[in-house]
């Protein structure tokens, strides 16, 4: 196309429109065929060519863009907890992209979407009637958000005063995600006033969480805030959020959940929603939609309880953003007033569009079916007497070792090579972890491609690299 010639519009729309018209029939077959296209290392004369110059066009997309993705599209991509994206994701894009919003304030659809949008996660969650929330790029920022109103409650001159050599303490299990790290960190409590909590069969030990919240007093400190965890990263587990919510209430802490994924596990069917009683206790709640709910990314959602609370920590207004009862400057309230961010995306739009597309049962059947998925997955791990689980699947992630008969740092070694090349073949994406000190094959699958011959498939693989590796 055309460049430097008459400002920043097209020249010729028609042109334009049939560009258009070609990447997107590009990418729906890149889509409707997503397990034809693994993820594939970019060769050098490709990264040499996004050099800013060459001008563009769809078929240049086509060649040196579409096919280098991240693989999370593809059906047996379980390597870390990503979603697959969704069709919808396509045309809301394309709307999207038309309106240009931002949703930091003021008057204009984007807002009452994303408030709709918001208010069908509250009631989804078990959250009471005005609950606030506010979209944002994922659990990492949602968590930052959340611990900063948790703070500002404990203490409610530390937007003007700082923490004034005050300690707050913030509890959580071991192997809490590093999200609760940072978040201590970039708020100035520091990692030191973040206690691990030891675990009993999976879950936070309340009883020893009362206890560090006594002794923490005793020494002067103020303990503020719990962080329940709803689907670890590593191994899919939950804490007892009802046992949390009881410690919270008696001692006073802000409950905060981090349910990245697996807060989604509240729309599956039994025995998989029953991991996420006690949720809608929460003080706050960390999730994300481009995980579990399948959308593109990026896309995550802090909800609290208390609006006050969090308009507390967060709502400033100079001049230049004063409201108005009528005219665009209206529409109170303002999302720049719930969060850091004043100019903010559309979101909202995404979560809408595939909502209204598929029903909320397509997205609580894929969640299920995952979770099925994991349990076929570990069923073919014990049909091959020589694999080893981790653990048995809590919610949907397997974790297992391709050989469990060799010493420990031979299965370690095995395990991280047969990884490497699946996904170099393309044959499977794996992740590892940890579990006793032995590094593990780990499938995550937030995929709504996955199918059961995709699982079989993989399993294969691994047991045949395993068969030629070890």
């Amino acid at each position: 196309m055309d460049k430097g010639k008459g400002g920043l519009d097209p020249q010729d729309w028609d042109a334009f429109r049939d560009e258009a018209y070609r990447l997107v029939d590009a990418g729906i077959a890149r889509m409707r065929d997503a397990g034809a296209y693994p993820w594939q290392p970019v060769p050098e004369d490709v990264r040499a060519g996004y050099q800013i110059g060459d001008g563009v066009s769809a078929a240049r997309v086509e060649r040196d863009v579409l096919p280098f993705h991240g693989g999370n599209t593809h059906p047996r991509f379980w390597g870390w907890v990503q979603g697959s994206g969704l069709a919808s994701d396509m045309l809301s894009g394309i709307a999207g992209s038309v309106l240009n919003a931002n949703v930091g304030g003021r008057d204009h659809g984007a807002v009452y979407m994303e408030r709709a949008v918001i208010d069908w996660a509250r009631r989804e969650m078990g959250m009471p009637e005005g609950t606030s929330g506010v979209l944002v790029t994922g659990t990492s920022q949602a968590t930052v958000l959340a611990f900063a109103a948790a703070r500002a409650r404990a203490l409610e001159d530390v937007r003007k005063a700082g923490l004034a050599g005050r300690r707050l303490v913030a509890y959580a299990g071991q192997g809490v995600h590093s999200s609760s790290t940072k978040a201590v960190e970039l708020l100035g409590i520091g990692t030191d006033n973040l206690q691990y909590i030891a675990m009993r069969d999976g879950q936070i030990d309340v009883d020893a969480l009362r206890t560090a919240v006594a002794r923490d007093r005793a020494d002067g400190a103020l303990p503020f805030l719990v962080v329940g965890t709803a689907g670890s990263v590593d191994l899919g587990l939950f804490d007892d959020l009802d046992a949390l919510a009881d410690v919270a209430a008696d001692e006073g802490l802000w409950l905060h959940v981090d349910g990245a994924f697996g807060a989604w596990a509240q729309l599956a069917d039994a025995p998989w929603s029953d991991l996420t009683a006690g949720i809608g206790r929460a003080d706050s709640i960390a999730l994300d939609f481009h995980k579990w709910m399948y959308v593109g990314y990026d896309c995550g959602l802090v909800l609290m309880r208390d609006e006050a609370a969090q308009r507390a920590a967060f709502a400033a207004r100079p001049a230049y953003l004063t409201g108005a009862d009528r005219g665009l400057a209206g529409g109170d309230p303002w999302y720049c007033d719930y969060g850091v961010d004043l100019s903010r995306g559309n979101r909202a739009l995404k979560i809408w569009y595939a909502l209204e597309m598929f029903g909320r049962e397509a997205f609580a059947a894929a969640i299920t079916d995952n979770c099925r998925m994991a349990r076929l997955m570990a069923d073919e791990v014990r049909a091959r007497p020589e694999m080893h689980l981790g653990m048995e699947p809590v919610s949907a992630i397997c974790v297992f070792s391709a050989r469990g008969g060799l010493e420990p740092e031979a299965q370690s070694t095995l395990n991280q090579r047969i990884a490497e090349t699946l996904q170099e073949t393309g044959e499977a994406v794996f992740s590892t972890t940890s579990v006793d000190g032995i590094t593990m094959l780990r499938a995550a699958i937030t995929n709504h491609r996955t199918r059961a011959e995709d699982v079989r498939a993989a399993m294969a693989a691994v047991d045949r690299l395993a068969d030629a590796l070890a």
